[in-house]
């Protein structure tokens, strides 16, 4: 599988629902795995705001001919710091290395990237390895209750939540 073979379809605006319901069943199995339920996260609300974002650019992550993922990112072309929002590869096609070639794809569409940045849960173990071991990020703060992420809006009843407990992560190019 060569990395070139990944690219990246724009999502358009009627394919939101079938995009947002594949990115939380990717989430799921982690939130199943450890929490033995079904909680749909991130929130319909969190992956609009993050489509929705004015910097942002949405895919569709294509692979011989099929979508096997999706991603947004928010691109600043002042700073050239920019977000890894949302990054998923269907249920699927996990365990094939696409995660790590969509990434690598990624950055090539990106080469004026001075740094990126991106979060994930505390609980996503396979994130944190893929993040840090495969991709070269580093930690670079951890968000808790004593702790919290006020750049944020707090999702409705997350007070205390292990939605608010978190990695920040960055990789510098």
């Amino acid at each position: 599988m060569e990395e070139s073979e990944i690219s990246f379809l724009p999502l358009k605006k009627e394919e939101i629902p079938v995009f947002s319901q594949t990115l939380r069943e990717a989430f799921a199995v982690t939130v199943r795995e450890k929490f033995g339920k079904d909680e749909p996260i991130p929130s319909e609300k969190d992956i609009l705001a993050n489509i929705e974002e004015p910097s942002a650019e949405s895919y569709h992550i294509v692979y011989d001919g099929k979508t096997v993922g999706g991603v947004v990112v928010s691109i600043n072309k002042e700073t050239h710091r920019n977000s890894l929002d949302l990054f998923f590869i269907k249920v699927t096609e996990h365990t094939k290395g696409l995660g790590y070639k969509a990434w690598k794809a990624i950055e090539r569409k990106y080469p004026d990237t001075k740094i990126w940045e991106t979060v994930t849960p505390y609980f996503e173990e396979r994130n944190i390895h893929f993040y840090v071991n495969k991709c070269g990020f580093r930690i670079v703060e951890f968000f808790c209750a004593s702790h919290p992420d006020n750049s944020q809006e707090k999702a409705e009843g997350s007070e205390g939540n292990r939605l608010e407990t978190f990695f920040r992560f960055e990789k510098i190019m």
